[in-house]
């Protein structure tokens, strides 16, 4: 059971999303918050798998509450929901430890797969806003693409393998039938390429990979 914390200052927000994952008999509302306040209080209470996370509210942001969140002792993964398309604030919640951004208008049969997907250890991006995104920060910015290959050298030619196709957004699954591994060992190979890196999740690795140019 995926236990889940929706954060949203929209009451009719909360509302839909804890029917939609209530819906779901793999996951469980545990936990709802209307600001980052709140949310980092019924983190601490309740230990949460994943949250979905607003990105504007009162008195705490999505942003500011998704980096105490993960400096947690028993940090949540998280989703950041927004309507904010290309807002620079979406990216920013990815730097501060997000596991992934949807959409509010995505299908909901996508927000349940990626609360599945992000509690299981992969990562789950819009994919049209995701490119945008990633285009307009990163593919220009050269002192990042150079501190990003410098991270880089320090992988193994395997754990490369599978970094590019982690960058592609591909789950762990994917990648192990990709390069004929077992599921178990694409996860090894991902922590230590999360450590090597120094990033906390999938989605910042992924960032790296682009920034140096593994991915296009």
């Amino acid at each position: 059971m995926i236990r889940t914390m929706i954060v949203d200052d929209d009451a009719l927000v909360r509302l839909g999303l804890a029917d939609l994952l209530g819906s779901d008999p793999g996951i469980e509302v545990v936990a709802q918050a209307t600001d980052g306040v709140e949310a980092v209080d019924k983190a601490v209470a309740h230990r949460i798998d994943v949250a979905l996370m607003d990105i504007r509210m009162p008195r705490m942001d999505g942003i500011t509450a998704t980096a105490r969140l993960r400096a947690l002792d028993h940090p949540p993964k998280v989703i950041t929901l927004t309507t904010f398309d290309l807002d620079e604030y979406v990216y920013n919640a990815l730097a501060a430890g997000a596991d992934g951004f949807l959409l509010k208008d995505t299908d909901p049969t996508e927000i349940l797969r990626a609360v599945h997907l992000v509690a299981s250890g992969s990562a789950m991006l819009h994919p049209t806003a995701a490119r945008r995104l990633i285009d307009r920060f990163h593919h220009t910015n050269r002192p990042r693409a150079a501190a990003a290959l410098s991270s880089i050298e320090q992988l193994t030619p395997r754990e490369n393998d599978v970094l590019v196709l982690l960058a592609a957004g591909h789950t762990n699954a994917d990648i192990a039938i990709a390069l004929g591994m077992r599921e178990s060992t694409v996860k090894a190979h991902v922590s230590r390429i999360l450590s090597a890196l120094g990033v906390t999740n999938r989605v910042q690795a992924a960032l790296l990979a682009r920034d140096a140019g593994l991915t296009s």
